[in-house]
């Protein structure tokens, strides 16, 4: 089950709950109205939001955070490094977004008993291939809900993946109407299926 932060039907909370394996994201806005299980936060562990998380108290003890077993850096270094120079003339205001802070995300793992994940740059390179065909338009990087989407159909082919809180809105930097097409089409080919529901009581930016 991967789990937005964006609306999130109540009577999904169980279905979340009873999944085998619940991913979610960043500062898991999903949890308590969204279930409560977490076993995996995938996390933006370049520029401000890696920033603001590592320096929250709040963040680091909170409780889904110390539930987890894993915590996974959705963007591979050695991929942001690359990207550094070219931003740097495209999107000149993104001057920290590239800025790196896995090494913080390995130490605070290493201090909290988890297990630090970097999904690698093969995945983030194969989502933009993917988009292709859906009309992407000019994008700075997919976003990490459909990193860690792409990343688990990679890992478990055979299994029963399902996702809930995904409004597909938010920062303009992110493919997201690009991002809707391709996921509905995996829901289509039955790669992926949707939690949906008539009551969303959980409203976010999405993922």
């Amino acid at each position: 089950m991967i789990v937005g932060n964006g609306d999130i039907a109540q009577e999904a909370a169980k279905e979340i709950d009873d999944a085998d394996l619940v991913v979610r994201f960043n500062d898991c806005r999903s949890i308590q109205t969204g279930g409560s299980r977490t076993d995996i936060v995938a996390v933006c562990n370049t520029g401000r939001p890696a920033r603001a998380m590592l320096g929250s108290a709040e963040w680091r003890s909170s409780r889904p955070i110390a539930a987890a077993s894993e915590i996974w850096s959705v963007r591979d270094p050695r991929k942001f490094a690359a990207l550094r120079a070219s931003l740097s003339q495209s999107h000149p205001e993104l001057n920290d977004f590239c800025d790196d802070y896995t090494d913080q995300f390995i130490a605070f793992c290493q201090a909290t008993g988890k297990r630090h994940v970097v999904v690698d740059q093969s995945v983030h390179e194969s989502v933009d291939e993917a988009l292709k065909p859906h009309e992407p338009g000019p994008y700075v990087v997919p976003s990490s809900g459909m990193i860690v989407i792409a990343d688990l159909l990679l890992r478990f082919p055979d299994d029963d993946i399902a996702i809930t809180g995904f409004s597909h809105t938010g920062w303009d930097g992110h493919p997201f109407a690009a991002e809707k097409r391709l996921v509905d089409l995996y829901v289509c080919l039955g790669r992926l299926s949707r939690i949906a529901g008539k009551t969303p009581i959980v409203s976010s930016q999405g993922a």
